[in-house]
């Protein structure tokens, strides 16, 4: 595994999917039954934006720097913005950026419960020291997809799992379709998040496609693009599937999202898409 989370830290794709998931978690609190939250690639959970990897990239200056000095009026990134300040009330700048299982847990309740999965020993142990104290919180260092096999159901029958590979491998996205039918099937009312970078979009329509060949309802796409996507030399957008959206997300990503387009780049190319891969019933 080469992929380092610390270079790409705070950058629009994390802004992009912090905020879905936020939604989603705030979502789950609505009901005072406990829920569980899975996340199958987790990293080291959060970043020094002063560390060499972040600094050498600078990513997070078109990303959450940029939000934070250009902020916007709605609920829910209201809270998303209030979350990162309070990991940087020391500074006089944005220094330190939570990774999405610090932001997860923030959301957790007392009868709620975490379970991380990173399958680098080096990342998995930074992820169990960051959480040592933490109540309701487990940390595995395995296989993200096998984690699926693993973990689900679980024994709250409602919750969230968030699946953001690395894409270090060519075959990714086959792995995705392959392991989303088979944690689906293990647990078909749960709610999916599954990242995916988007380069150059024809890549993207293959994946849609074999999506929607899977024959699940309720597939929910998001994509929020700051560059024309027309170029592999580069992460120019990203796009979230999530099966079993909360009501109404659509509606609420349909709101924020030209906001945060608007906030993040003046590129014209820019774009979000919000769109049904399949609906309610099959």
């Amino acid at each position: 595994m080469n992929y380092r989370h610390s270079y790409h830290a705070g950058n629009f794709a994390d802004v992009f999917k912090h905020i879905t998931l936020i939604a989603l978690l705030q979502h789950l609190q609505q009901k005072t039954n406990p829920f569980c939250y899975l996340e199958t690639h987790a990293g080291i959970g959060g970043y020094d934006l002063n560390a060499e990897e972040a600094r050498k990239t600078l990513e997070y200056q078109n990303g959450i720097e940029k939000l934070l000095q250009n902020p916007i009026d709605h609920p829910l990134l209201q809270v998303y913005q209030e979350l990162i300040k309070s990991y940087n009330e020391e500074t006089a700048s944005i220094r330190y950026y939570p990774g999405s299982p610090l932001i997860a847990y923030h959301f957790l309740r007392e009868q709620d419960r975490a379970v991380y999965i990173e399958l680098h020993e080096e990342a998995a142990n930074a992820l169990k020291q960051l959480f040592k104290s933490y109540k309701h919180v487990a940390v595995h260092n395995m296989d993200g997809y096998q984690a699926l096999k693993a973990f689900l159901p679980p024994k709250e029958k409602r919750g969230l799992v968030l699946i953001d590979p690395p894409f270090e491998s060519p075959d990714e996205f086959t792995h995705l379709i392959k392991h989303i039918k088979i944690a689906y099937k293990r647990w078909a009312t749960g709610t999916y998040a599954i990242w995916y970078p988007i380069k150059q979009y024809t890549d993207i329509l293959p994946f849609h496609r074999q999506i929607r060949e899977l024959g699940i309802p309720k597939i929910l796409s998001t994509e929020f693009c700051i560059y024309p996507d027309d170029t592999n030399l580069r992460l120019n957008g990203c796009g979230l599937i999530i099966i079993n959206p909360p009501w109404q997300l659509d509606d609420k990503l349909k709101t924020i999202l030209p906001h945060l387009c608007n906030a993040l780049t003046q590129d014209p190319h820019r774009r979000y898409r919000v769109e049904w891969l399949s609906p309610e019933t099959p």
